[in-house]
């Protein structure tokens, strides 16, 4: 497997690539409404059928005039020969020397050479009046036909994942539906005798079950079918026959717990029973563990057991793995340099993904601060946090003043 500088961890980046080769993405497709669009993966191009604007319109209200076939000696004074509005198309053709009353949106009259801002011109009895014709300029204030987007363009490639803008602009050129991939198909498995549901009496020994109301809203956000089956009894068969249903049902598979690299637990034992799986423990914090492999074809991914660390592993790693499995194509992680406020414990030998809040101050330079302690316990530290501080895998302790980078809370997290 991948190595890096400590013996046994792989790096985070070198996991992630490894991982995308193995995956291939889906390809059953289905046709979907536009309102119903939202979120969802195109899975082919969506091909422009006109122009946008359709045809020259103007910027703003004024007059659209005829100046005159000189641009040296442009006319001043025009005779009015109507209004047009939005929606509305004036019949006939300008001449020089004659203008229409127009509004913003409408379509130019033919003959028209620009659009001269009600603001520059005066209404006098012989006519409209332009008051700087010094500042003429052909085009002026004409939005012109295909200025956005031209017939038979790409207006949007396949892979991407469709946002609001993206609806809209989908509208704009009258497109009704749209071809999507078909929605994700995701079995989360929690196990653990010690887990109860949150509602019941807190026995001794036992804890709430919380990872799964961490991960879900984020497959839920990616549009997946989500199948969840919480607290599964910590026995070789209870764990082998809800993998094997999973896997029957679903695309992928994600545990949190009980597969660390080197542990005796049946999840592993039923996993390897069933199909592949490799141990990795990769260079990252909070996490390290991670398990990848195959239950016919299904992929599985176990990530750690604690809160934390099972967060931040499927927002680092598996959400990679799961947006490329559904169809979309990744588009690059963001991370800005922001000065620190606090004191930073670390050690060199794993990338950190330490909890922050950031902040843009006056003078245009991010600040960010620790949300305090940051044990893979403590999910308090990512509820009060915006964003993760990435410390790079050789790094050590980061004293205030110094710069590092900040990879703000995207929609999955928020």
């Amino acid at each position: 497997m991948i190595g890096c500088d400590q013996p046994g961890l792989t790096p985070v980046e070198d996991a992630i690539r490894y991982l995308l080769s193995q995956v291939v993405p889906l390809t059953e497709t289905q046709v979907c409404e536009l309102g119903q669009a939202c979120g969802r993966v195109l899975a082919s191009d969506v091909v422009s059928p006109m122009n946008v604007p359709p045809a020259d319109n103007s910027a703003m209200d004024g007059y659209a005039v005829h100046p005159g076939n000189d641009p040296e000696r442009p006319i001043g004074l025009f005779r009015q020969r109507g209004t047009v509005l939005a929606g509305e198309v004036f019949e006939g053709v300008l001449s020089a020397g004659e203008c229409v009353r127009i509004m913003t949106g409408a379509v130019v009259p033919d003959g028209a050479r620009l659009v001269v801002m009600q603001e520059n011109t005066d209404v006098v009895d012989a006519g409209v009046k332009v008051t700087d014709l010094a500042a003429l300029k052909p085009g002026d204030n004409i939005r012109r036909a295909g200025e956005d987007i031209q017939k038979g363009a790409v207006v949007l490639p396949a892979g991407r994942r469709l946002t609001p803008a993206d609806c809209g602009l989908l509208a704009s050129i009258g497109v009704p539906d749209v071809e999507v991939v078909r929605p994700l198909r995701v079995s989360l498995l929690t196990t653990g005798d010690e887990l109860i549901a949150p509602g019941e009496a807190l026995a001794p020994g036992k804890i709430y079950e919380s990872n799964s109301f961490s991960l879900r809203p984020i497959f839920e956000r990616l549009g997946a079918e989500v199948q969840l089956l919480t607290a599964v009894s910590d026995s070789l068969p209870a764990i082998t026959d809800a993998l094997k249903n999973a896997a029957d049902h679903a695309d992928i598979i994600l545990t949190s717990g009980g597969v660390s690299v080197g542990e005796a637990d049946f999840t592993r034992e039923a996993v390897e029973s069933l199909g592949q799986l490799d141990l990795w423990k990769l260079a990252m914090k909070p996490g390290k563990p991670l398990a990848f492999g195959r239950i016919g074809e299904t992929l599985f991914i176990g990530l750690p057991g604690n809160p934390v660390s099972a967060l931040v592993t499927l927002h680092q790693v598996g959400l990679p793995v799961i947006r490329t499995l559904s169809g979309e194509t990744l588009p690059p992680r963001i991370r800005i340099p922001a000065i620190v406020v606090d004191t930073l414990r670390k050690r060199p030998g794993r990338a950190d993904y330490q909890r922050g809040i950031a902040e843009l101050h006056a003078d245009g330079q991010w600040q960010v601060r620790s949300t305090g302690q940051q044990g893979s316990g403590i999910l308090s530290s990512v509820s009060r946090a915006n964003c993760f501080i990435v410390l790079e895998q050789d790094r050590g302790r980061v004293n205030p003043g110094e710069t590092v980078l900040v990879e703000m809370f995207d929609q999955w997290l928020l």
